[in-house]
């Protein structure tokens, strides 16, 4: 799965780790300020590329590491439970270890460990080694806003604003198309290397162009660590029942139902600890404040409908067009393409308009990107998902800054921190739930329309019968001579006929429910306040 989710800073310094006031207070920033964000860029984009870089090419990773199909899934989820749990403390080792020695680490590391996925030699080794780019990948998302935020100034920040909107939304529509073409021509195991030279040249830049800060050791002793523990170990489980429940038949399964447990003591204490503790990990209580609460809830929506459309449309091609890894990428490349055009504009029109209009205006042009798919039939493919798909690009360009604006524009300076962390875990969870949601909504109505259609399929009607003498037929003509035999093969193609027509109706369906997601989330936008000024959020 992932993390296709707007992401906002859960990193920004506290004043005394601010950069110097200068390149603040002027109207031009210096060559080495653009530098320090460039590279930031770079490193929050190859972190949520490589969210989902992978989907495309699991069927080949299965292969390489000898696992089945329904093992491979931990592929996705251990680099979502990683980047899940690091995102709300980013904040607090930013100031605890420095801004700078943070992102240098963590992106290094992140490096290291992308490399060493290539060599895992069976599920476990790659369970671990992804979980661990996770890690270490999650905070460079929010660190590249926060240098945007702090050392931009703000008739400038726009441009950052739309950098790094492009950097984060144009990644997870061309993850598959990198990962597939490079599966298809080079290996599965060269995926992994995409991240080598691209880090390397954003660590040298940063160690370059930022300022060296004090470590902070003090601070530990202040954190809260209670929250932290049972925060990792709450989401860490809620992840993994939302990314193996549908697998597991949900609550079906003991395993599931011990971790679901797990998940909501560890989540219950955690809400308990934020609300009552001094110096909480974070400020839960920002919730109540109108625009911000309500424009989380419009973006756990938006992260419902961004990880299940992207999601779905692998599944579809995958298991009912039976596209390979490189045609899955190809398809999708056109949701993100048309954002390189698009994005960059976004901030002038976030001048002209009210952001909660254009925010609604993108979620609706999503929504109907949606309701376009609801009528696929077998030969729905790739040519007719192009319209779409477009569509679908338009309003993902158009939703996700002016989303942020909405959401965190009434928060104080102070408050951005807690309010990025809130935003953040609160999307990434929505992206995780309907997954989850959108993978048993599949399940379950092709069942339905299995039962549906195979009440149509009487071997007593005429034309069923028909049917089957001329698959009859064509089995005997092509090199079956026992027409007993070839009989049996024409029934079993008929029923996975049955079967592909309704898991077809299925997708249908739950194209539906994204659609509906996006209205709710359109609906829920529009009722919170007007932001009062720039945004201190982002997109992921």
């Amino acid at each position: 799965m992932s993390d296709l989710s707007l992401t906002v800073p859960t990193a920004v310094p506290r004043p005394a780790d601010r950069p110097a006031a200068a390149s603040l207070q002027g109207e031009r920033a210096s060559p080495a300020v653009w530098i320090s964000v460039a590279a930031a860029m770079v490193g929050a984009f190859m972190a949520i590329l490589n969210i989902q870089i992978t989907n495309a090419s699991l069927l080949n990773i299965e292969g390489g590491i000898g696992t089945g199909v329904d093992n491979g899934s931990w592929i996705s989820t251990s680099y979502l439970i990683g980047e899940i749990v690091v995102i709300p403390l980013t904040d607090y080792l930013s100031r605890v270890f420095s801004f700078r020695k943070i992102i240098l680490v963590h992106a290094t590391l992140f490096a290291l460990f992308s490399v060493a996925c290539a060599f895992a030699h069976d599920l476990p080794s790659m369970i671990v080694m992804r979980a661990f780019q996770g890690f270490f990948g999650g905070v460079l998302i929010p660190m590249a806003f926060t240098l945007v935020f702090t050392r931009l100034p703000k008739p400038q920040q726009p441009i950052g604003l739309a950098m790094f909107a492009l950097a984060v939304t144009f990644a997870p529509a061309i993850g598959p198309t990198i990962g597939g073409y490079l599966t298809e021509n080079y290996g599965w195991q060269t995926i992994f290397f995409v991240n080598v030279v691209p880090t390397a040249a954003m660590v040298v830049a940063l160690f370059l162009t930022l300022e060296r800060q004090p470590i902070q050791l003090g601070l530990l002793r202040q954190g809260d660590w209670l929250g932290i523990v049972t925060m990792a170990v709450g989401l860490s489980a809620l992840q993994t029942v939302l990314e193996e429940g549908n697998k597991d038949d949900w609550f079906g399964s003991p395993f599931i139902v011990k971790l679901a447990v797990v998940a909501a003591v560890s989540l219950t204490l955690f809400v308990w600890i934020e609300l009552t503790v001094e110096k909480p990990l974070l400020e839960l209580r920002l919730l109540a404040r109108r625009s911000f609460g309500i424009g989380t809830i419009a973006a756990v929506f938006v992260g419902f409908a961004l990880f299940g459309s992207v999601y779905l449309l692998p599944a579809y091609l995958g298991q009912v067009q039976r596209y390979n890894a490189e045609q899955i990428g190809n398809v999708l490349a056109w949701t993100g393409l048309p954002q390189l055009l698009l994005i960059p504009l976004v901030p002038k029109l976030m001048q002209r308009f009210d952001a909660r209009y254009i925010a609604a205006t993108g979620m609706l042009l999503f929504a109907y990107s949606s309701f376009m798919n609801t009528a696929m039939s077998l030969d729905y493919a790739g040519d007719q998902l192009w319209l779409p798909n477009i569509v679908r690009a338009v309003g993902q360009a158009l939703m996700l800054a002016p989303l942020s604006a909405v959401t965190l524009g009434s928060v104080a300076p102070q408050d951005a921190a807690a309010a990025s962390g809130i935003s953040n875990m609160m999307r990434n969870l929505g992206g995780a739930i309907g997954t989850a949601v959108l993978a048993t909504i599949v399940t379950k109505r092709e069942q339905f329309h299995s039962n549906i259609i195979g009440q149509s399929v009487d071997l007593g009607r005429e034309e069923v019968r028909a049917r089957i003498g001329q698959m009859t037929d064509y089995f005997l003509t092509h090199g079956m001579p026992d027409p007993a035999g070839a009989r049996q093969q024409a029934v079993i193609a008929l029923g996975n006929a049955v079967k592909r027509q309704a898991l077809v109706i299925g997708f249908s369906d739950t194209f539906a429910v994204i659609g509906i997601v996006l209205v709710l989330a359109a609906i829920a936008i529009l009722t919170t306040g007007r932001p009062k000024g720039p945004a201190p959020g982002g997109a992921h």
